[in-house]
């Protein structure tokens, strides 16, 4: 299923967070840092290594700051 959505690419860390994105979108649409960090996904990631997959998944483009806060809120988006 990973590899039909695109996912393959992504490190272990970085499937965890954007899954946890993805769970945490569906009751809103923008994603906080602190939700994130609090997902029973990655509160076993340390959190240097949290935010660099996180900036990792902004650079790939699978998650974007949202335009409605200055930091630390961002959009889900579909894997290519």
């Amino acid at each position: 299923m990973e590899r039909t959505l695109g996912l393959e690419e992504l490190s272990p860390v970085e499937r965890d967070i954007y899954y946890a994105a993805e769970e945490l979108s569906k009751n809103d649409q923008e994603v906080r840092t602190f939700g994130l960090i609090e997902h029973t996904l990655v509160q076993s990631v340390s959190r240097p290594t949290f935010f660099r997959a996180l900036k990792s998944l902004v650079q790939k483009g699978y998650l974007s700051q949202s335009g409605s806060a200055n930091r630390g809120r961002y959009l889900v988006h579909a894997p290519r």
